[in-house]
């Protein structure tokens, strides 16, 4: 009876050091990296300079394209891309659905897609990540946000969709779309966006720091998943060996 209790106490030390071993594990993988947008808000009415963030997932594949749709809407009419090495693209434009006017011209046409496609040999490695930038505007002066969604496409074949629209309140979709908040005219965004797009390059270096903010944080948050894992493992070890001390 004494044998069975202490192989007892001893299976649960050792169950609970794996538990705090594999907490420290989750803890420490970052989180699924999702194609992006920087920055998260602009102005109304305003220009603005997109940046996409695009991550490779694939441990064995490269990005090959990206397939950015703008959707119907809330239309843009005006679109400027930054040209890419190693990178050809594509703008798709069509009728807006409704009426649109951009500094009180009727416009009759907007950007519906832009298409990135890498050259042979080319595109975005595992473990890497890259960035495609865009002066869009004027944005929807009658909306809260506008939804890009991307289509990242695999060496292999593989696509993956990142269309799945948050809900205000609800947890983040598997596969979100790339997504930008729209604020009250006249913010800080709304006058150095403008300035970008007639080529000060203000808003590219915007979306850099954004970018740049968006990584920084990650770490941190890696580095306390990883303290934190470290103390569950401790924790476990010393349940295990006060266990055997028992026993």
């Amino acid at each position: 009876m004494a044998r069975t209790i202490r192989t007892a106490r001893l299976r649960r030390g050792v169950l609970c050091a794996l538990a705090a071993a594999a907490g420290s594990i989750a803890l420490a993988l970052p989180a699924s990296a999702h194609v992006t947008v920087s920055p998260p808000e602009a102005a109304r009415g305003g220009y603005t300079t997109l940046s996409f963030k695009v991550p490779t997932e694939s441990d064995t594949a490269s990005t090959t394209a990206l397939d950015v749709q703008f959707p119907a809407d809330t239309p843009i009419a005006s679109v400027s891309v930054q040209p890419k090495a190693g990178w050809s693209y594509q703008v798709t434009k069509g009728a807006p659905t409704r009426p649109i006017t951009a500094h009180g011209t009727q416009i009759t046409e907007v950007v519906t897609k832009i298409t990135w496609t890498a050259e042979d040999g080319g595109g975005i490695r595992p473990g890497e990540f890259d960035t495609f930038n865009v002066s869009a505007g004027p944005l929807p002066e009658d909306a809260d946000r506008v939804v890009f969604k991307t289509l990242q496409t695999y060496s292999d074949g593989e696509i993956i969709r990142w269309i799945d629209v948050a809900e205000p309140g609800g947890d983040e979709p598997e596969r979100p779309a790339p997504t930008i908040t729209l604020t009250a005219s006249g913010g800080s965004h709304g006058a150095s966006d403008k300035g970008s797009d007639k080529g000060s390059g203000g808003g590219q270096s915007t979306a850099a720091d954004d970018a740049s903010a968006s990584d920084g944080t990650a770490r941190v948050l890696g580095v306390a998943g990883l303290a934190l894992g470290a103390l569950g493992l401790a924790a476990g070890a010393f349940a295990l060996v006060s266990t055997r001390r028992r026993a």
